[in-house]
C-alpha cells in the first residue's frame, strides 16, 4: 500500500512543539514537509533548548529531535523580498501550511490565510495561537497549563499547584489541529476548495478538562487538588508501595473488579462492608478505603500482586520510570530508528491495516537547509 499522504507537500511555519508535531505527523504518514525555519532567529527555537549534558555546538538537540524527524529544513528571511517570492513559490504547489503566529504576524509577514489562500485556493492553512484572533498574547505552555485550571488541579492536596512534566497542552493542540486538517483535507476531496483551520492553546486545554468540567458545570463541584486521587472513582489512579518497595497504581473501574482485588488481598470481608461495598461507599470514605489497602499491599511484592490482578482481570500496573518505560515492547515500536542518528519517537501512534511504517530521515540540521532545501519539489 502506498503511503497514505505520498502526493502531499506540507509547509511548516511553526516552532517549538504543536504546529512541528503535526508537521511529524503527516511526515510519518508519506508527506514531504518542508520546515521553514526563521533565518533572522537562526532557526526554530528549540534548536537552543539543550540539555546540560548535550554539546554546546549541537542544533538537533533532544527538545528540537521530539517533534521533527522527517523534515527538510529551508532557512528564510521572510522580510526579504526575494526569500518572501521563494516561499510564494513553494505555496502554489502546497497542499497544507502549518502556521503559529501571534495574531496579526502572519499579516505583517504576509503569509497570512488570506493572502496565501489567494495564490492556491486548495490550500489547507492551520493556524495555532495562543487565545484566538482576537487576543494577542503569545501562547506558552507553562502559561496555558495555569491559565486553563490543569496547574491548580496537579499536586497533592496540601502542596502548590504543579505544571505537569511534558508540554500537554502543545501536545493536545496538536492532536486538535492535526483533527482539524484531517477534516479539512476531507472537505477539499468534496468541493475543491481549501480552508483556514485555526486553534488556540487555550480552548484545547479547556475542552480536554473532561470530567473535572463536567463535575464543576453539571454537579456544580469545584474540582481541587487530590494528588493521584480520582474525584469520581475509588480507588482509581491510586499508588500503592509494596513489600519490596516498588510502586503500583490501581484503576478500579467497577464494584466487580473492587470484589476480585479483596479477595486477591485475602480481604473479602472488604467487599462486602456497606462502606466499601459500591463505588458510591467508597467515595464517601475514600481514606478509610486508601487506608486498608495500603496495609495490605504492603505486605504483597509488586511482581507477583501484578500478575494476580492481571490474571483475575483487575486494572492495576506498575509505577515506571522512563528508561523502564521504553524496556515495554509497546513502546519499542515507537520508536524512530536511523542509522546516523539515536532514536526518535513517533507521533503516529496507531496502525492502519496494510500500512507499512515509513523509515523517516534524522531531524534536519539548521546548516542543512537553505535554498537547496527546496530543490525536488513538484512543479
Amino acid at each position: 500500500m502506498q503511503p497514505i499522504f505520498k502526493d502531499l507537500l506540507v509547509l511548516e511555519l511553526a516552532s517549538v512543539l504543536a504546529g512541528p508535531s503535526v508537521g511529524q505527523f503527516f511526515a510519518e504518514l508519506g508527506a514531504r514537509v518542508l520546515k521553514v525555519e526563521n533565518a533572522a532567529t537562526h532557526g526554530d527555537v528549540t534548536r537552543s533548548w539543550k540539555l546540560g549534558s548535550e554539546p554546546a555546538q549541537t542544533d538537533t538537540p533532544a527538545y528540537f529531535c521530539a517533534a521533527n524527524w522527517g523534515k527538510t529544513s529551508l532557512a528564510l528571511n521572510l522580510t526579504e523580498p526575494q526569500q518572501l517570492q521563494q516561499l510564494y513559490t513553494l505555496v502554489r504547489q502546497a497542499d497544507v501550511v502549518i502556521a503559529s503566529y501571534k495574531p496579526g504576524d502572519a499579516e505583517r509577514l504576509q503569509v497570512d490565510y488570506e493572502t496565501l489562500q489567494r495564490m492556491n485556493p486548495r490550500l489547507v492553512y492551520g493556524h495555532i495561537t495562543g487565545y484566538g484572533p482576537e487576543d494577542a498574547r503569545a501562547g506558552y505552555d507553562a502559561v496555558v497549563q495555569a491559565e486553563s485550571g490543569f496547574m491548580y488541579l496537579n499536586g497533592e492536596p496540601d502542596g502548590p499547584p504543579v505544571k505537569m512534566p511534558v508540554a500537554l497542552m502543545d501536545i493536545l493542540t496538536a492532536h486538535q489541529l492535526k483533527e482539524g486538517l484531517l477534516v479539512a483535507l476531507l472537505q477539499r476531496e468534496r468541493t475543491g476548495q481549501g480552508q483556514l483551520v485555526e486553534v488556540s492553546l487555550l480552548q484545547a486545554a479547556v475542552s480536554a478538562l473532561a470530567n473535572q468540567a463536567t463535575n464543576y458545570l453539571v454537579a456544580g463541584q469545584e474540582p481541587q487538588r487530590m494528588g493521584s486521587e480520582h474525584p469520581n472513582i475509588v480507588p482509581y489512579g491510586s499508588v500503592y508501595t509494596c513489600r519490596c518497595g516498588k510502586q503500583l497504581v490501581l484503576a478500579i473501574g467497577d464494584d466487580r473488579q473492587f470484589r476480585r482485588l479483596c479477595a486477591i488481598l485475602g480481604a473479602e470481608g472488604m467487599a462486602d462492608d456497606p462502606k466499601y461495598k459500591t463505588n458510591y461507599a467508597r467515595v464517601q470514605h475514600r481514606q478509610e478505603v486508601n487506608g486498608r489497602l495500603r496495609q495490605l499491599i504492603a505486605q504483597q511484592e509488586r511482581e507477583s500482586l501484578l500478575r494476580q490482578l492481571h490474571t483475575r482481570h483487575v486494572p492495576a500496573g506498575a509505577v515506571h520510570t522512563i528508561p523502564e518505560v521504553f524496556e515495554l515492547p509497546q513502546a519499542q515500536q515507537l520508536l524512530l530508528h536511523h542509522p546516523n542518528s539515536k532514536p526518535g519517537l513517533r507521533q503516529v501512534a496507531f496502525r492502519l491495516q496494510g500500512q507499512q511504517e515509513l523509515e523517516l530521515s534524522p531531524p534536519p540540521t539548521y546548516t542543512n537547509g537553505g535554498a537547496e532545501g527546496a530543490s525536488g519539489l513538484r512543479c
